[in-house]
């Protein structure tokens, strides 16, 4: 019988100021508790104790070093794994930069971020042999060491070798907190990607503020590892807590994890929440048990109005049906509807929203477990300051950040370094507003903004995620069309064959609930879905290529 479990103690732990203190702390605190659960190249399920992933990273640097790649860029191209951990740890515990590669970029462009990046040496997958071959062939990238990942416990016995020979640990090197560590490299919905630079104290910090207004249990990590947000949401906070977490091998078993691996928390960006909403409700109606489900919600919150809390109790099956343990689910990335949020507290899940950015390595802002506003991203961390620049007579204006997470620069751009700053402000491009007790609500990218001609400043996201709540909308892209907001939608019509009939008149419902100058004025239909980034963002100027 599965039992509940609040987590309201917040850790406490010393100050660190770089990522390899992060990384040792975990190894010597959780010692011989378990760290990962993970697919081995056998395909069984292993599991690593802290000191037994700590040995693996320790001779995969030394053997790093070995090869003479102290100073160096090291880059990982490989799928979600252990392995890809356990190689990224190798290189930001020593003297070196990690570049993380989106592994669903194109042969061709991540060839190009070698090239760009001048890295030295790229930890690989087989898989990417391919890619691998053509960045061997081209004269232009500057790889000396190409590293398979495939010879894991080859690669860390060489390391210990060296050691066994007398060569200096690498681990008494002394890595300091404004080494560059990281170079990342963005996806956005529109332009080049740029090369952002991360100190050790960019992450650290980050890592250490949200872990000292946040915590939690086991978890399952399925996010791409090459983001900055798996980073903080998931391996560095893991270091922290000391807790353990199921590596998800394919998005594919994502639901099969959640059952056999029963995560008291996940990070997921909104999509995932609204389709675990959505799911909650049409199996509802399609067993039969809509009605049963509108009847427990009414007694919950009238319970809970007079102090009596039994939504885990009264909601058994939605919980069984997500693992028995979960609790909450972290959520950052894009703009989401409060309804998702008020929906999931209401089965006794806690949503907990946040904002963040690449730039900020990247946790912005988040809400508490005991401190949060439906709707709202949350109070700024510890380690920043937020303020709104320029804002209209609503409140509204370019979200700016400063403090100890905020990047060094972009890579090999000055010029774009220069225009990303006011000052010692950092300008995040994304608009928002703060209510009077700080808490910030996100409205958008700056440069997706429609203006119309009154003047008026609207979000697409917000109306793309009013859309969503829309059962049989299943993707949409809201823009400026002769001076009126256009909506293009991709609908579910194989389980809603009505959806082209009902469109019209939901869509109408929606705009009575939004003021005049928001209000969708043509809609649109597609029968396929948008083109994608690799983060699965829409791509918004797919109109114009």
């Amino acid at each position: 019988m599965k039992t509940k479990v609040t987590y309201r103690e917040y850790a406490q732990f010393p100050d660190m100021h770089t990522v390899k203190e992060i990384v040792l702390y975990g190894a010597q605190k959780g010692a011989d508790k378990k760290q990962y659960m993970f697919l081995n190249f056998d395909g069984e399920v292993e599991t690593k104790t802290f000191r037994q992933v700590f040995y693996d990273v320790r001779g995969l640097g030394q053997m790093l070093y070995t090869r003479g790649l102290r100073g160096k860029k090291v880059a990982i191209l490989a799928e979600n794994s252990y392995y890809w951990i356990a190689a990224y740890y190798s290189v930001i515990t020593g003297k070196m930069t990690a570049v993380p590669l989106d592994p669903k970029l194109s042969a061709g462009e991540l060839t190009e971020l070698m090239v760009r990046s001048a890295c030295d040496a790229i930890y690989y997958s087989r898989h990417f042999a391919p890619v691998i071959e053509m960045m061997r062939e081209d004269e232009n990238v500057r790889l000396a060491e190409y590293i398979p990942i495939e010879d894991f416990y080859t690669l860390v016995q060489q390391g210990y070798d060296a050691l066994a020979a007398g060569e200096a640990d690498y681990l008494e090197d002394e890595v300091l907190p404004d080494d560059l560590a990281f170079l990342v490299y963005t996806s956005g919905t529109t332009g080049k990607s740029k090369g952002v630079m991360l100190s050790q104290d960019n992450v650290a910090s980050d890592a250490t503020a949200s872990c000292r207004v946040m915590t939690g249990g086991h978890a399952i990590g399925f996010l791409p590892l090459n983001h900055t947000f798996s980073w903080v949401g998931a391996l560095f906070t893991g270091c922290l807590l000391t807790n353990w977490g199921y590596i998800c091998h394919s998005l594919k078993d994502i639901q099969k994890d959640i059952l056999t691996y029963q995560p008291q928390n996940f990070s997921a960006v909104p999509l995932v929440v609204e389709t675990i909403y959505e799911r909650i409700w049409k199996t509802a109606k399609k067993t039969g048990k809509e009605d049963l489900l509108k009847k427990g919600l009414r007694i919950s919150r009238a319970l809970r109005k007079i102090g009596i809390d039994v939504r885990r109790k009264i909601f058994a099956q939605i919980i069984e049906n997500l693992g028995g343990n979960l609790e909450m689910i972290v959520c950052g990335g894009a703009y989401m509807d409060e309804k998702y949020e008020r929906g999931m507290y209401d089965f006794g899940i806690q949503i907990i929203n946040g904002y963040g950015i690449t730039e900020c390595s990247p946790a912005v802002t988040c809400n508490r477990l005991d401190n949060f506003r439906f709707g709202s991203v949350g109070l700024p961390l510890p380690c920043n300051e937020v303020m709104i620049h320029d804002p209209d007579a609503d409140g509204v204006g370019e979200i700016y950040v400063r403090g100890s997470n905020v990047m060094l620069g972009y890579y090999d751009d000055p010029e774009a370094t220069r225009e990303a700053f006011d000052g010692d402000w950092f300008k995040t491009g994304d608009f928002g507003y703060m209510d009077a007790d700080g808490f910030l609500y996100f409205r958008g990218r700056k440069k997706n903004l429609i203006v119309l001609s009154n003047g008026k400043n609207i979000s697409p996201e917000e109306l793309e995620d009013k859309l969503s709540t829309i059962p049989y909308v299943v993707e949409s892209l809201v823009y400026a069309e002769d001076n009126k907001i256009a909506a293009e939608v991709f609908m579910d019509v194989e389980n809603y064959p009505d959806a082209p009939q009902r469109l019209r008149g939901d869509v109408a419902a929606i705009n009575r609930t939004m003021p005049l100058y928001k209000q969708i004025g043509k809609i649109k239909t597609r029968d396929t879905e948008f083109p994608k980034t690799t983060t699965m963002k829409i791509i918004r100027n797919y109109t114009e290529e």
